[in-house]
């Protein structure tokens, strides 16, 4: 039986096995900001946090740049990245507007106009 086919959509990230494979040491960094202790260790020393958890120079300079396209490109599920997000103060629709090359305020009233469409 072959594998299902996934649709492309433009903008989509699907976060498989593979994603999960070469994102672990980012994802598990993200993760990691459930608790209150690691943000407060986190914002003292971001250089020095990424290094304890063995980040690649990549996935390290995605999270001081807050290359926020750059970490999904990299493996890095949003639901990890968002919690640095939060840290930053940012709302998923600020994110949404940062992924669709809108502004918030441009991505909040496509939403409230029925999203994107793809022909």
């Amino acid at each position: 039986m072959p594998a299902p086919t996934t649709p492309k959509v433009p903008g989509t990230y699907i976060f498989d096995v593979a994603d999960n494979g070469r994102a672990y040491a980012l994802n598990r960094m993200l993760g990691s900001f459930k608790d209150p202790r690691n943000r407060e260790m986190f914002s003292a020393d971001e250089a020095a946090y990424c290094d304890a958890y063995k980040l690649n120079p990549e996935q390290k300079e995605a999270i001081l740049q807050r290359d926020w396209n750059r970490m999904l490109d990299l493996g890095g599920s949003i639901f990890y990245v968002f919690k640095l997000a939060v840290m930053d103060k940012k709302s998923m629709q600020d994110l949404g507007g940062i992924f669709t090359g809108m502004t918030t305020e441009e991505f909040v009233a496509a939403l409230k106009a029925g999203g994107r469409h793809f022909g």
